[in-house]
């Protein structure tokens, strides 16, 4: 008497469906936890002043100029490397396309007092009319 019927077992089977609805569902609560936090291209420490101004407290956006520490040059938003006389172009350039296009130097701390008069005396040469520098606002106590 055989009471015992041997089957045929199948080989398990991983349900692909199931993983994906799981990694999509993941993939979601990632993005949505996550931040965007815009970061500067360079980092700058700035000097603190009491004057300091806001963001977007000017009408029109300013050309800008950043130094690093090292006395590197950097030219508008995109942080594109640049010489001292390619920024006179450039500003020359700016300037004659608007003629009240703004400079805004946005120099590191430590950054070489004399590459930021290189560039002021540019800015004059190209006939800039208004020159300011970045800064930010001391810690309140």
């Amino acid at each position: 008497m055989r009471f015992l019927i041997h089957k045929r077992r199948q080989p398990p089977a991983v349900i692909i469906v199931a993983l994906i609805d799981i990694l999509i569902v993941l993939l979601i609560f990632l993005m949505v936890t996550t931040t965007f936090k815009q970061q500067p291209a360079l980092k700058l420490a700035l000097p603190e002043s009491s004057q300091a101004l806001k963001n977007g407290a000017s009408e029109t956006p300013p050309m800008v100029v950043s130094i690093t520490a090292d006395g590197s040059i950097f030219f508008g938003m995109d942080k594109l490397p640049v010489t001292l006389e390619r920024l006179r172009g450039e500003m020359a350039s700016r300037v004659a396309k608007a003629p009240e296009t703004k400079l805004a130097i946005s120099a590191d701390r430590a950054a070489p007092f004399g590459q930021i008069v290189k560039i002021m005396d540019a800015a004059k040469e190209a006939g800039v009319k208004t020159v300011s520098a970045f800064t930010k606002e001391p810690p309140k106590i």
